[in-house]
């Protein structure tokens, strides 16, 4: 059984394919929510329809919070009780192979499943907007103009106690099957840093000496 220093493992959290990359424990899942601060939320609406919507969020202790305009679909649906998925991903790198079908990415991400509550303490609402502000900007809350009453009214918040979660983490070099170790084809990793954009290119340690980077990696560039 886990302890207080992770979550406990169900059917619905548990990591199935490469369970090895899977995690449970708290800082590891702090850690990533921490870090990013863009995440996708999945629900069904009331016609049945099934949506994905990004949007920001902040964690305070066991709870993330969202926000939105009061008018907001996704909030609206949240405030009934509606299932939710909730996922976050921080992209680390391209992981580039001897051989495509070995190409992969590292990565770090949580799903967090349940059910969210609208909050309407005043207070939290308050401690909610300027966490979600820190985590983007830390320090700007002090820089910029609070919300006024109006705004607040105007703004809906939702909180989701972490308790169904679980994590999956890839990292290294890429994985070759023996026979393509002697290929000279270049591989390694290509870095993402999640606030600097993208690194150096990581020869693969067991790349063969005299192997430049591939144009494609040299030159890698987001439209």
């Amino acid at each position: 059984m886990p302890g207080d220093d992770a979550y406990p493992v169900s059917d619905k959290t548990r990591v199935k394919r490469k369970p090895g990359r899977g995690a449970y424990d708290k800082d590891t899942v702090h850690s990533i929510l921490d870090e990013a601060f863009l995440c996708h939320v999945g629900y069904v609406g009331k016609d049945g329809h099934p949506f994905v919507i990004p949007t920001a969020y902040a964690r305070v202790g066991e709870k993330i919070y969202l926000h939105g305009h009061a008018s907001n679909y996704l909030l609206k649906t949240m405030k009934t009780g509606a299932p939710v998925c909730v996922t976050i991903t921080i992209l680390d790198g391209l992981v580039l192979a001897r051989s495509t079908f070995h190409h992969s990415m590292n990565y770090r991400s949580v799903v967090i499943l349940g059910t969210a509550e609208a909050v309407t303490d005043a207070a939290e609402k308050n401690t909610a907007l300027e966490a979600i502000v820190e985590h983007i900007v830390p320090g700007r809350s002090a820089e910029a103009r609070g919300a006024t009453g109006p705004e607040l009214t105007a703004t809906s918040v939702v909180s989701l106690i972490l308790s169904e979660v679980s994590a999956k983490c890839r990292s290294g070099p890429p994985i070759d099957d023996k026979a393509d170790m002697l290929l000279p084809v270049w591989a390694g990793v290509l870095p993402f840093g999640s606030l600097t954009g993208i690194g150096q290119p990581q020869p693969d340690p067991l790349l063969a000496p005299g192997i430049e980077v591939a144009p494609s990696v040299a030159n890698y560039k987001r439209p």
